[in-house]
């Protein structure tokens, strides 16, 4: 993690400002599609600031410039920002947003541009608001500014082919989802839905593709009306397969022609009973998460009514192809797991071998690629050892990361992509001797992991109100950790996947858990320069029963599906209750029996599972 110099090119960016007569420019980390991860060519935060986490805001003015990221992200944004750069450590006490950061550089006369197609509507509205009662003005700036200092070194744009996701593992042909999707519309009496984000897009149409490391989306819109399904898409992408798929049920148009189209779609809609749409007062729709310049395209505030989105809502609820696939990889992801990490405690304690974190990394991705359905990586593995387990979304590059000290802590996480599904596992070992604090933090947060794992609650409750639960023993002994505690996952689609999740953001308290979502389930705890704990099982919600139904309404508990054993030699087992040292027991056997049949008998990773699994 090595800071790169800024100066020439944010000199470059504020001649390009006084040029175009601004006095402040944001460079949010997101593309037009408002994905978490992009593709290298959207990469502007992280070239304009040498600032390379996921998540992450900058604002340049002439005399200064700020960079805002979350707790995932403190350790690295110290560690890559050069001495041009101010960090603002979101969430601190104290610490502007960048949204007040950049007001408070507002006067009368203030023009603060953004490129309209990385922000969306919302976020726009709000700063423009607040800039204005400055006096200050929000300009939208067409061509991205950073995209013409980064010039003929910019990426270019990817090309990959899309391939179609068979019913076999889709669970749901196409047609069904519109027929479901037209519905929600006549429900809203809405003209149609703009689909911007590009998982959705792909989930809607049973399609995937390679645009975006270890997403496996395709750039790409799709507008649904009552008649008519678009995609918009670069047609070369598109074999014969991926055509026939489609049939003559949905168009397909340019990708460069959405802003165009969907301006005409929304000026040309018929008249409805002699009214024009304004006074019959239908709309259309889209995502909250839906750019500025796609709805200003889309005629403004009076013509599209912004929305949680409804194909964003029917994705998270998997249906039983999708649920058994889920099972079924996350057999085949723990036995790549059991077989990496008995090679690695062999490599490190019985032949002594120096491997870095990138050795490992490598190690593990070989493995997994062996096995059925495999498609490649869900994320960069995070290999870490010691104080880099601290860096909480730690990324090793070779020649720049730690060799593997078998004295320390070791914390994996990873995650692939198969045919069926997605996977994300953590675990945190260690191939020596702990020490009292590591092993007290570890049980802390194993027992987190296991109550949130066993927690049971009525029908309409969110991961806002779970939070507590797995963080509640840390909480007891003053410690804490600063990420969420779960996030949606996707049916080989995106690792992070929304609208649900567990944790204290504003929008996990506005969508209730439902039977069907699969959730990550990660507590953890790290302390800078020493040590980082995580333990991630993916679960899903399913029906419970319990002795009474308070209310009348149904009860909701957690199926585990990650098959991986926890690591027995940094467990305090003085910390555990008798119900939580029976729960272990179970969840090792049935890791035991799911995934023994993977490995020989008289093998590494047989004799590895076996002591790992042993009953306590």
């Amino acid at each position: 993690m090595e800071k790169v110099n800024t100066t020439e090119r944010l000199a470059e960016l504020r001649k390009l400002m006084k040029e175009h007569e601004l006095d402040v420019y944001m460079v949010p980390s997101e593309d037009n599609h408002q994905s978490e991860y992009i593709a290298p060519c959207d990469g502007r935060r992280e070239f304009i600031s040498g600032f390379s986490g996921s998540a992450g805001y900058a604002v340049i003015t002439h005399e200064k410039a700020a960079l805002s990221t979350d707790g995932r992200y403190f350790n690295q944004a110290e560690k890559q920002l050069d001495s041009n750069w101010e960090l603002l450590k979101q969430g601190l006490q104290d610490v502007p947003t960048i949204s007040e950061w950049t007001v408070d550089q507002v006067q009368k006369g203030t023009v603060v541009g953004v490129d309209p197609g990385v922000v969306t509507a919302a976020d726009a509205r709000r700063l423009s608001d607040k800039i204005k009662k400055k006096g200050g003005e929000t300009r939208a700036v067409k061509h991205n500014l950073v995209d013409l200092v980064w010039g003929a070194q910019r990426p270019a744009r990817p090309s990959e082919k899309v391939i179609v996701q068979p019913v076999d593992f889709s669970g749901k042909h196409f047609d069904e989802k519109l027929e479901e999707l037209r519905k929600e519309l006549e429900k809203r009496k809405s003209l149609g839905f703009v689909v911007s984000m590009l998982d959705e897009v792909a989930w809607l149409y049973n399609l995937r593709g390679s645009d975006i490391p270890y997403n496996p989306v395709f750039f790409s819109y799709a507008v649904v009306t009552p008649t008519t399904a678009t995609l918009y898409v670069d047609e070369t992408k598109l074999d014969d397969e991926v055509k026939a798929h489609l049939g003559d049920k949905v168009s397909i148009k340019s990708y460069d022609a959405i802003f165009e189209e969907v301006a005409a779609l929304s000026a040309s809609t018929a008249l409805t009973n002699g009214k024009t749409d304004t006074e019959t007062k239908q709309k259309f729709l889209t995502s909250t998460r839906a750019s500025w310049a796609l709805n200003q395209a889309l005629g403004g505030e009076e013509r599209v009514e912004e929305a949680r989105s409804p194909v964003g809502d029917a994705k998270a609820i998997k249906n039983e192809t999708e649920l058994e696939g889920m099972r079924q990889c996350h057999i085949r992801d723990g036995a790549a797991l059991i077989e990496y990490f008995a090679w690695l405690e062999d490599q490190l304690i019985v032949k002594e071998a120096k491997l870095d974190e990138v050795d490992g990394a490598d190690k593990l991705e070989s493995i997994r690629s062996k096995h059925d359905r495999f498609k490649g990586l869900s994320f960069d593995t995070i290999s870490s050892t010691g104080p880099n387990a601290a860096v909480i979304h730690y990324k090793p590059e070779k020649g720049a990361c730690s060799v593997i000290d078998p004295k320390a802590i070791y914390l994996c996480d990873s995650g692939a992509q198969y045919k069926d599904g997605t996977t994300d596992t953590t675990r945190t070992l260690h191939f020596s001797e702990p020490t009292e604090m590591e092993r007290k933090a570890y049980t802390l947060v194993l027992k987190g992991n296991i109550a949130l794992e066993r927690v049971r609650f009525p029908k309409g409750t969110t991961g806002f109100a779970l939070d507590t639960i797995a963080r509640q023993f840390l909480w007891a002994e003053g410690l804490d950790y600063r990420h969420g505690t779960g996030h949606g996952v996707g049916s080989f689609l995106n690792v992070h996947e929304g609208p649900i999740g567990i944790g204290t953001r504003v929008q996990y308290s506005e969508v209730s858990l439902s039977i069907g979502n699969v959730i990550s389930d990660e507590p953890g705890y790290y302390e800078d320069g020493k040590f980082g704990i995580r333990i991630e099982n993916m679960i899903m919600v399913r029906e419970v029963k319990t002795n009474h139904q308070f209310g009348e309404k149904p009860y909701l508990g957690f199926e585990r599906v990650t098959m991986v054993p926890h690591c027995r030699n940094l467990i305090d087992f003085s910390l555990l209750t008798k119900d939580e040292t029976k729960f272990l027991n179970e969840y090792h056997t049935e890791v035991y029996e799911k995934t023994s049949k993977f490995f020989e008998e008289d093998s590494l990773a047989m004799k590895w599972l076996k002591r790992e699994t042993a009953p306590y």
